[in-house]
């Protein structure tokens, strides 16, 4: 207070304190004390802000992910996977009000930072009728010998040697089995002379430790198998990419008799699963110089080896079939290298 003096005596005068723009006097009227225009709701902040106090004033901001428009006048959100492309998540960026997700293509899952992508073993959950080999990013079904894969790409068909041979096979009667065929002689004045040796079976052959021994029919081949450079062996007849193309190499071993009947479909190829939209281009790379194969199309996602030629002696063939994927707009490149061996006619 001030003190005036007056006649006779004096009065007390409360001071007139003058505090500057976003402060008020103290309840005793001794201090200037800040304004917080956020608590008493004296600011002017946009839809979407946040209101932080400073001394004297205040300051709006956006909440984070959002940035302010000042045509709009408000707070809009931004989109990460605009602004920050290809550096925010491994695969697919998928932006969300104030922030971004991240999420895999099939055959892949989230890892644990949220960010990156794993491959799935989709071979676990057993997708396969027979054979099932985990490839990156997705799964490949093959099956075993005197099996061929169906369109659907997972099922195991039986192949019947003797329809598709007419009967050459054997002498008399051939007989279906599961996984191969057997021969039969009339019931009464025969008996069956004996049947090819499985030299592999029996261990009567010479293959080398490195080696796999592979059974025709009056005799055996022994292969040897090894992945190129910057590949690695994922089973007996697989070996899966690491750095370069093509992604994949995969081996096959088929024999089929002279007297086949031509054309011949011996071989499928295609992706596994199949996506709408795939697109495949299959052609023979290597070891066709004579002519004896060729390939056909059977849909979008579907290739065919077909033996076109009469082969009259036994021979061996190793030929280098490529696959070329068209998926989501760029190329994949597969190759399936395959032993064919023609062996004499039993008859």
């Amino acid at each position: 207070f001030n003190c005036v003096n007056t006649v006779g005596s004096y009065t007390c005068q409360r001071k007139i304190l003058m505090c500057s723009r976003g402060y008020h006097a103290s309840p005793d009227a001794s201090r200037c004390i800040d304004v917080d225009e956020c608590q008493s709701n004296l600011h002017r902040c946009g839809e979407g802000q946040l209101c932080h106090n400073l001394p004297g004033s205040y300051r709006c901001d956006c909440q984070t992910g959002y940035q302010y428009d000042t045509f709009r006048r408000m707070c809009v959100d931004v989109n990460e996977c605009w602004r920050y492309p290809g550096r925010l998540c491994a695969q697919t960026c998928e932006n969300t009000p104030g922030s971004y997700e991240c999420s895999c293509t099939a055959g892949f899952r989230l890892s644990s930072d949220g960010k990156n992508c794993e491959d799935v073993n989709e071979c676990l959950a057993s997708p396969c009728s027979q054979e099932c080999a985990n490839i990156y990013g997705s799964y490949q079904c093959y099956c075993r010998q005197g099996y061929y894969l169906r369109e659907d790409g997972h099922t195991c068909e039986d192949i019947d040697e003797c329809s598709q041979s007419i009967g050459h096979l054997c002498t008399y009667k051939c007989v279906n089995v599961p996984g191969s065929y057997q021969c039969a002689c009339p019931e009464y004045g025969y008996t069956m002379s004996p049947n090819d040796i499985d030299e592999c079976a029996t261990r009567a052959h010479n293959c080398s430790v490195g080696e796999t021994c592979y059974n025709i029919q009056g005799g055996y081949r022994c292969l040897a198998f090894s992945c190129p450079q910057n590949y690695r062996k994922v089973s007996d007849t697989r070996s899966l990419y690491c750095q370069n193309s093509p992604l994949r190499i995969t081996y096959y071993y088929l024999s089929f008799q002279s007297n086949i009947v031509i054309p011949a479909q011996i071989f499928r190829i295609g992706p596994s699963p199949a996506y709408s939209g795939d697109n495949v281009i299959v052609s023979i790379t290597r070891g066709n110089e004579e002519n004896y194969f060729s390939t056909r199309k059977l849909n979008a996602y579907t290739g065919a080896v077909y033996l076109h030629r009469q082969v009259r002696e036994p021979r061996d063939f190793s030929i280098d079939v490529e696959m070329k994927l068209w998926r989501q707009g760029t190329f994949t490149t597969f190759l399936a290298r395959i032993y064919v061996f023609i062996t004499a006619n039993s008859l």
